[in-house]
């Protein structure tokens, strides 16, 4: 009954979450009264304007940012906690690839400052660069591999410790429509071979209502949701999908949940 009780618990739970940077001009209200359940294996989105505190709530999640009201719990842990258990893979805008590292060099470095041994090492940057379909690009530098190549060597290596979340700030955002169609639905597969819980941040309609479970609509800052969209299109998802009626529907209600966001008080 134990073990029923803790795989059944939320993976993310926000409750009543605000978080206010004191800055030389006055406090900044980034986040208010977030109130969000992210259960196992969900694929969660999280869209709105710029300055919304997505990417902030992203972080605070990863405890690289810390709520000054409300509380937030990673796997049943304060996010701090859950980041000394490697409870995530952060994945950030930036494929932040090492440029004097190969690509596994830049997958195995967490795993060396983790104290894996070589062994281990190479049997996951072995496995990651498969789930990426990356085989074979192991030996290559950065610069010698495409935009959409080290983005997906940088998700790469957030999955080598294999942790259960992978936590994603706008990775495709700087590619190209094509390259980033591409991406959107190796990840999709990802997802569903991998089984993660996955919180990812964009600025796109088509992107959060084709890659998610559920879409969280925020309004302008002070951050808000506004809208909580469960999505009702299949898991397996081919990119015509997103001319159906169905994928029109919700993205009209992402939209709208857009629109109506402005009108809270700033």
């Amino acid at each position: 009954m134990k073990d029923t009780n803790a795989i059944a618990a939320p993976v993310i739970e926000a409750r009543g979450l605000g978080l206010t940077f004191e800055t030389a001009d006055g406090p900044v209200h980034a986040l208010k009264d977030v109130t969000l359940t992210v259960e196992k294996g969900d694929f969660v989105s999280f869209i709105g304007p710029s300055g919304c505190g997505k990417t902030t709530f992203l972080r605070a999640i990863a405890a690289l940012e810390h709520p000054t009201e409300g509380t937030l719990t990673v796997n049943g842990m304060d996010p701090d906690a859950a980041r000394r258990a490697r409870a995530y893979g952060y994945v950030f805008q930036a494929a932040g690839l090492y440029p004097w590292r190969t690509i596994a060099g830049n997958i195995k470095l967490p795993l060396e400052i983790m104290g894996f041994s070589r062994a281990e090492q190479e049997e996951r940057a072995r496995k990651v660069l498969s789930l990426v379909d990356l085989e074979g690009f192991g030996r290559k530098f950065p610069w010698q591999l495409s935009g959409g190549m080290q983005q997906r060597a940088s998700i790469a290596r957030a999955l080598a410790f294999d942790a259960d979340i992978l936590l994603m700030d706008e990775p495709f955002g700087a590619l190209d429509e094509i390259v980033r169609d591409r991406l959107n639905e190796e990840l999709l597969k990802l997802w569903a071979r991998t089984e993660k819980t996955i919180g990812f941040v964009t600025h796109s309609i088509p992107e959060a209502v084709y890659l998610s479970t559920r879409i969280v609509v925020m309004s302008p800052r002070p951050g808000r949701i506004t809208d909580v969209i469960e999505s009702t299109l299949p898991k397996e998802r081919p990119l015509d999908i997103r001319d159906s009626a169905e994928f029109i529907a919700i993205a009209h209600r992402v939209r709208e949940g857009l629109r109506s966001g402005h009108g809270d008080e700033v």
